[in-house]
């Protein structure tokens, strides 16, 4: 018996167009940040793709939002994954966080960079920059707002469009983060070593 609330569906079980919503998802056309060339030992997160295909038509809809965080975003890929693992790490959920571990690692960030996400802004290793990242992510989590003096520090930075994207990533990230967590979707074998 599994210890899912929602048991994930194989993928011969997914609902007809599900595998071709995530792959419209991960692949878009004319993204404009890379798609990263398939990797076959890439993390394959079966286990959430299978909670998710429970409901097709929420997910094609969320996947919108993904999609954009994910390849369309005027953020850097290394600026939403300092963003996307902090969520993780403040909501505890080790899905995302293994995930985003792997991801990281494709967006560039070394992995001390990675551990030091759990510590947060408080580390004296961090840019500026990176640290008004990490605690927009903070404050997004605790109040749903950005305080006036990390704003003003990512404003220093960020364009319009940039800040905004910081805002939704932190809420798509977060929102997953709290499926993940409630469904209890359980890790992947092939992303244990990530978490």
């Amino acid at each position: 018996m599994s210890a899912n609330r929602v048991p994930p569906l194989a993928p011969r079980d997914w609902p007809e167009g599900m595998a071709q919503t995530l792959s419209a998802t991960l692949r878009p056309d004319n993204p404009r940040h890379p798609v990263p060339p398939r990797d076959p030992e890439s993390p394959t997160g079966l286990n959430a793709m299978g909670v998710l295909a429970h409901h097709p038509e929420l997910t094609a809809a969320y996947n919108q939002l993904i999609r954009h965080a994910l390849y369309f975003s005027s953020i850097t890929p290394r600026q939403r994954e300092l963003l996307v693992l902090r969520v993780a790490h403040l909501r505890e959920s080790t899905y995302e966080w293994a995930q985003h571990v792997y991801q990281a690692g494709v967006a560039g960030l070394a992995p001390e960079e990675v551990a030091r996400v759990r510590v947060g802004p408080s580390a004296p290793e961090w840019t500026p920059s990176d640290r008004a990242l990490l605690a927009a992510a903070d404050e997004l989590v605790a109040d749903a707002r950005i305080g006036e003096q990390t704003y003003e520090a990512l404003s220093a930075e960020l364009d319009t469009q940039q800040l905004m994207d910081v805002v939704f990533t932190v809420g798509a990230y977060e929102v997953f983060a709290m499926a993940l967590r409630t469904f209890d979707v359980e890790l992947d074998d092939d992303l244990k070593p990530y978490a």
